[in-house]
């Protein structure tokens, strides 16, 4: 997901739904970026933190607990999603208000209504199913 958006070593990564924080752990440690993952569950960023101070790159990842309607999210360069389709409707103004041109949406399974991909990979968790068990979902701001 992170190869398919393009990410790169000092990019600002944000993480909508964080959860246990493993996507914002994995943009700073394999690609460089600048993570900040958004949990709302209070829990979930707890964990999130734990790990990251685990791994010590507590100064390359920022865990925001909080809801994401309610965080500047203007500095990112890709954005990752994991919620829902109306999830991700309901918060599409928010994308289009704020991003800045040129920055990414990745989104997993989920897509975002009324924007158009520019790209769509479908790829299989397990390959003994022999069928793609998921589909991601890359769209540019332009």
């Amino acid at each position: 997901m992170l190869t398919l958006a393009g990410l790169k070593p000092g990019e600002v990564f944000f993480d909508l739904g964080a959860g246990d924080g493993r996507t914002v752990i994995m943009a700073a440690k394999e690609f460089g970026a600048r993570a900040v993952g958004i949990e709302l569950r209070e829990d979930l960023a707890k964990k999130a933190l734990s790990t990251i101070f685990e791994e010590g790159i507590q100064d390359r990842v920022t865990i925001i607990n909080a809801n994401m309607f309610n965080v500047d999210i203007s500095s990112a360069d890709v954005i990752f999603l994991y919620l829902t389709t109306s999830a991700n409707d309901k918060l599409r103004p928010k994308l289009e208000s704020e991003l800045k041109q040129g920055a990414r949406v990745v989104s997993h399974d989920y897509e975002i209504v009324g924007w158009r991909p520019v790209k769509v990979d479908n790829f299989c968790e397990n390959p003994k199913l022999g069928y793609p068990t998921h589909t991601i979902y890359l769209y540019k701001k332009i």
